[in-house]
């Protein structure tokens, strides 16, 4: 669905990507994770035309590269920074963002209602968008994306000052457009938001691709071991260990026990030791 060969995009002495090379494949949800400036936003730029690469290229579909407006077609953008006129209604604003894209007629009207459907604003597509919750102009900022009916969709922070309620409806909406067929970049400082949505992630820092590939896969590459916590009457004990239940059943008979429990590594446990724990401004 895309694919960045070796890219590299300095901007003045800043290298922001140094010789990417990465594929996306079809129909899955793909996380993009990193550190403030690790590379992201740059390789987001350039994966829907906005920035163009110092050397390496881009490629979209097979069609090629994003900058050939036609090929841009196929994107959906739902930038973290919200992408809205405040002023219009919710339906308005998915009108003009239609006609943008060259819908018009009944087809532009038929996307529209199925895109304020999609994430639940139909009661409310004629209100003006001032009057929006976070929440619901997170969710029509989805809609916008979606309205020309686009193959590969960019989700830039998707979920950022947004309710319980609506953060949860956006995942029931991007799990719902993964099994009709889109392919999805999803970029997120929630790693947990990762660990639930994501197929593959790729770890980004510096620039590099530091590690790709699934969840349970990067967590048991780069994870690290478990740890029993054993609670005690006199405090609690720690034991770092491969092997959690052939552990257990040689501690439980350890004196003053009260009970066990089982700290198992993370996909956050992966990103911190893969990118440090230094503070990024």
């Amino acid at each position: 669905m895309i694919a960045f060969e070796n890219i590299r995009k300095t901007y003045g002495k800043t290298i922001a990507v140094d010789g990417i090379s990465l594929t996306i494949t079809p129909h899955q949800v793909f996380g993009l994770l990193g550190p403030n400036g690790a590379g992201k936003t740059t390789l987001v730029n350039m994966a829907v035309g906005l920035a163009k690469p110092d050397s390496g290229s881009v490629n979209i579909s097979g069609l090629g590269s994003p900058r050939n407006p036609t090929v841009r077609l196929n994107i959906g953008v739902a930038p973290q920074t919200l992408s809205l006129y405040n002023d219009l209604s919710a339906e308005e604003n998915l009108e003009c963002f239609g006609r943008i894209y060259g819908l018009r007629g009944a087809q532009l009207q038929e996307r529209v209602a199925w895109s304020l459907d999609f994430v639940e604003l139909r009661e409310r597509k004629n209100d003006r968008v001032k009057k929006f919750s976070g929440g619901m102009k997170r969710r029509l900022n989805l809609a916008v994306a979606l309205v020309h009916n686009p193959e590969f969709l960019i989700l830039d922070e998707p979920t950022v000052g947004v309710d319980t309620q609506s953060r949860n409806a956006i995942f029931e909406n991007i799990e719902q457009l993964k099994k009709e067929g889109c392919t999805v970049i999803y970029t997120t400082h929630y790693i947990e938001e990762a660990e639930r949505l994501c197929d593959r992630v790729g770890i980004v820092d510096r620039g590099k691709l530091l590690a790709l590939d699934s969840v349970d896969a990067l967590i048991k590459q780069h994870g690290g071991n478990s740890t029993i916590v054993m609670e005690k009457a006199d405090g609690e004990q720690t034991v770092e260990t491969q092997n959690p239940i052939e552990d257990i059943l040689r501690l439980q008979n350890e004196p003053g026990l009260l009970g066990f429990r089982v700290l198992r590594p993370s996909l956050e446990t992966v990103f911190l030791s893969l990118t440090g724990r230094t503070l990024r401004d």
